[in-house]
């Protein structure tokens, strides 16, 4: 797929340039960044680069993940990354996984939460997911807000889900459906008899 920028009323999502790549290493010295994703740690200079130049282009090109980095649309100032991750197996089709990070001094202030939402619109309209799924380290607070802000329903605890750092640790997961943000779906949802 063709690389594509959405906006938000604050927010511009695009893809990362070569230009952005002093910033991107700047935002993942954070020590929390690697702690609760899979950047690298330390995050090197060459690790930014290879990223926007290696990373990102092949997901958008083999249609298996769509990678933003999020901007202020008045500063063009970077406050995070937003991934759109589709989940291959056929018994999961039609469903995809976000995940994203906030820089440091950009938390707080929704817009992580403003992206989340546009990029769940475009993967049910573009894309045709019909279940888009969250999770993260289970205790990782902050991720959780931003999902329950974006709309996400949390569903649970799956134990030891994660490999991270040489241990398995266990993951919060949330799902957002088409219907929870007024949109329709291709396939029916039949929930559980007495689900509220």
């Amino acid at each position: 797929m063709e690389p594509t920028s959405l906006t938000t009323e604050r927010l511009l999502l695009r893809p990362f340039t070569a230009r952005d790549a002093a910033a991107l290493h700047a935002a993942c010295q954070d020590p929390d960044i690697p702690r609760y994703t899979s950047v690298p740690s330390p995050y090197t200079p060459e690790d930014a680069r290879s990223f926007i130049g290696d990373t990102c282009p092949a997901g958008w090109r083999d249609d298996s993940v769509y990678t933003w980095g999020v901007f202020t649309r008045e500063e063009g100032r970077l406050t995070g990354s937003m991934s759109l991750a589709r989940i291959p197996q056929p018994s999961r089709e039609h469903q995809a996984e976000l995940g994203y990070w906030t820089a440091k001094e950009q938390r707080g202030r929704g817009y992580t939460a403003e992206a989340a939402r546009e990029v769940a619109r475009w993967a049910f309209g573009r894309l045709g997911v019909e279940r888009l799924e969250w999770y993260a380290e289970a205790g990782n607070e902050g991720s959780r807000a931003v999902a329950l802000k974006a709309g996400f329903t949390m569903e649970g605890t799956l134990r030891s889900k994660i490999a991270h750092a040489g241990t398995r640790r266990d993951a919060w997961v949330a799902s957002l459906l088409p219907s929870d943000l007024g949109l329709p779906s291709a396939a029916a949802y039949l929930p559980f008899p007495g689900r509220g």
